[in-house]
């Protein structure tokens, strides 16, 4: 009995320091840096991975230690479901903490895209195709797919997207950021429209949206935006023709090749104002927060013309007498 029980003090002992040299050996492999295959390790985690499939993909792409080893720290850590999905990248140095935490914060690799006042849908679409690590979901996909998915069946893409930088993760759709994009200006119109002046000649959100997109392409200088929105409201009350040289470019489509030719001007096409009275069908380009605000609070003016001064800023006037001198002016150098 006393040489069983020496035994068992002494497989006490000996579990007890084994468990203690685990224990050490434990915190110096999380505190020191994990060994990669390249100074940089990238890895996309998608909604709903698994954490041992985390673990994994670390593994595959170039962080050096067994799997196992590396999701039994992250289900022992008890964070493994704090892991968000994200584009991530370890650096040298980094250990199996620091990976962890990385994870469990969502600190990202974020890419930018900026998609510029004025742009078209067309311009959008290029920049997206074109934008690092974002995926392709909608290269297949024609306008009125793009508008269905986003729940917006039936409805026109121009103009629908608000202007800004959009950042995101690698790997991400683009309809991910079609989305933002298609919200935002909802957001941004909604707000606009509900702060409208008084006595505006507009029925409804969108003719709002279509009038901006004209003010954006119309302003050469930021300071003339808000006359430039009151010369076409003023039209619009009037009933006069818009007779905006955009919209008729915009109607031309590919046909358009840099030089606005008078038969083009008379050529009829739902977008060409000098043929038709009112408003285009559609925008004709993605209005940014400037044009959107002077097009529903135009300037207090009597102006129905203005005319380019070739410094980007124009010269507006109220008759077509002060119109042709400036157009004498500004123009023909007269």
């Amino acid at each position: 009995m006393r040489r069983m029980g020496k035994a068992l003090v002494w497989l006490a002992l000996l579990l007890g320091l084994s468990a203690t040299v685990l224990a050490g050996a434990a915190w110096l492999w999380l505190n020191q840096p994990l060994v990669l295959a390249t100074p940089t390790v990238e890895v996309s985690i998608e909604p709903g991975t698994p954490p041992r499939e985390v673990a994994q993909a670390w593994v595959t792409a170039g962080v050096q230690a067994p799997p196992r080893v590396l999701y039994e720290w992250f289900r022992w850590s008890g964070q493994s479901r704090l892991i968000r999905a994200g584009s991530y990248e370890a650096h040298t140095g980094i250990t199996a903490i620091g990976l962890l935490d990385k994870m469990v914060r969502g600190d990202q690799v974020m890419e930018v895209v900026r998609l510029i006042d004025g742009w078209t849908f067309r311009q959008f679409r290029t920049a997206l195709a074109r934008a690092p690590a974002l995926k392709p979901s909608t290269a297949a996909m024609s306008d009125a797919d793009i508008m269905a998915a986003l729940g917006a069946p039936g409805i026109a893409a121009e103009g629908r997207f608000f202007p800004d930088t959009y950042a995101y993760s690698r790997g991400v759709s683009d309809l991910a950021v079609l989305k933002r994009a298609h919200a935002a200006m909802e957001r941004r119109l909604e707000t606009a429209w509900a702060q409208r002046d008084e006595g505006l000649p507009l029925n409804s959100r969108d003719e709002a949206l279509i009038l901006a997109s004209i003010v954006e392409k119309e302003t050469g200088q930021s300071a003339d935006r808000s006359m430039v929105a009151a010369v076409f409201v003023n039209r619009l009350k009037l009933g006069m023709p818009l007779q905006t040289d955009p919209t008729v470019i915009y109607g031309l489509g590919e046909r358009f090749d840099g030089n606005l030719r008078r038969r083009d001007l008379l050529a009829d096409t739902p977008f060409n104002t000098y043929t038709r009275q009112g408003l285009p069908p559609t925008p004709i380009a993605m209005p940014g927060a400037a044009s959107l605000q002077a097009s529903l609070h135009p300037a207090a003016s009597r102006a129905l013309y203005f005319v380019a001064r070739g410094d980007g800023s124009s010269q507006f006037s109220e008759d077509l007498t002060a119109h042709n001198r400036a157009v004498n002016q500004y123009q023909r150098g007269r």
